[in-house]
């Protein structure tokens, strides 16, 4: 979907329906990141389950979600919806895909790191994605051709372009090869980038889109994880490798993300 291939009476009506979706997402992410937060476990030891080699479950995710999938089904009936924990809930041409607790492993340490995510697509365009970081007290929000804030103020993504003054994650998935993971990391330390991996792909996307990194590479990486921030990546003007158009979507797979003068170099070592 694009808005230059609209009517003006088309986009005036797209530009409506996005902005009151936004304003759903907003306060939804708000409301379920208050609970998260009342619910974090002290820190120490995990408090949570485990689904498969260190990825987390805790009694927040499975409540979080469920909040989310009413609340939207109340606001937006029309609108389809997926989330990390039940699956594929219900059609429509719009669906909203949700992360209730991206950095569960964070979480359930009763660390920061973790936030509550929304997105929205249309068939495989991003429209609109929240992403809630209660814990930290930010709340990152965009939706199509709508700019991208944090806390309601505009962000951008840095203006690096000397690789050896960049700082980029590199997102963990217990999918991918021990060798394959050394290997980019390997690759990115060669260009003098200070790697870093910090528990959370959405946070880790947040602080490229607001300019904190320089980039982000993962090798493997769902669609909820990713579906909240890319419409803020965009919107904030990074440059991101074409995660909507293959298997991604469905799968899970690769993403590079990064400020437009390191993006190349990132892609060129991310494999």
């Amino acid at each position: 979907m694009s808005s230059t291939t609209l009517t003006p009476i088309e986009a005036t009506q797209l530009s409506r329906a996005l902005d009151k979706r936004l304003q759903t997402a907003r306060r939804l992410a708000t409301e379920a990141g208050a609970v998260a937060l009342r619910m974090r476990p002290p820190p120490g030891a995990a408090t949570a389950n485990l689904k498969g080699a260190q990825d987390w479950l805790t009694e927040a995710d499975g409540r979080i979600e469920a909040m989310l999938a009413k609340g939207l089904a109340e606001a937006h009936p029309e609108d389809g919806f997926a989330g990390e924990e039940t699956g594929h809930g219900r059609d429509g041409a719009w669906r909203w895909v949700v992360d209730p607790i991206d950095g569960t492993s964070n979480y359930a340490r009763g660390a920061s790191r973790w936030c509550v995510s929304l997105g929205l697509v249309a068939d495989r365009t991003p429209l609109l994605g929240v992403v809630n970081s209660p814990a930290t007290g930010e709340l990152f929000a965009a939706r199509l051709g709508g700019g991208a804030t944090r806390n309601g103020v505009g962000i951008g993504v840095a203006t690096t372009t000397d690789p050896t003054r960049a700082m980029v994650e590199i997102g963990w998935s217990p999918r991918v090869p021990v060798p394959d993971y050394l290997a980019v990391t390997e690759r990115v330390m060669a260009l003098g980038i200070m790697p870093r991996s910090n528990g959370s792909g959405a946070m880790g996307l947040a602080d490229v889109a607001c300019g904190r990194l320089d980039g982000y590479i993962e090798r493997h990486i769902q669609l909820w994880d990713v579906a909240g921030i890319l419409p803020i990546l965009a919107e904030a003007g990074a440059r991101i490798s074409p995660f909507m158009e293959g298997d991604a979507v469905t799968r899970g797979g690769p993403i590079v993300v990064g400020a437009p003068g390191v993006f190349d170099a990132l892609n060129r070592v991310a494999g």
